[in-house]
């Protein structure tokens, strides 16, 4: 066991050290629009996965403080797209 804090992003509560991407939707500060918000991948795979994900869903989105965030409800359709590269998927909060 380490001495470490879990790492906190994007807003969210910390995640911890498990290798298992998260994924949540997301309305806050955005009204009534509903944001897919994918957290826990590694560093150096976020923007590659932002891009890959923006282009299979077809939407809008970006990738910032080591999240990604995809315009729209996508998070069962980005589960199934994450699970087909080796990724460890949980669906989280509602």
């Amino acid at each position: 066991m380490s001495n470490r804090r879990p790492r906190k992003t994007a807003g969210g509560p910390p995640l911890p050290r498990d290798g298992v991407v998260r994924i949540f939707r997301d309305k806050g500060r955005r009204g009534v629009k509903a944001v897919t918000v994918v957290r826990g991948l590694p560093a150096r795979e976020v923007e590659p996965v932002a891009k890959d994900l923006k282009r299979y869903c077809s939407a809008g989105g970006s990738a910032k403080d080591g999240a990604v965030e995809i315009q729209g409800d996508h998070r069962e359709k980005i589960a199934a797209r994450l699970m087909e590269q080796g990724y460890q998927v949980k669906l989280a909060g509602g």
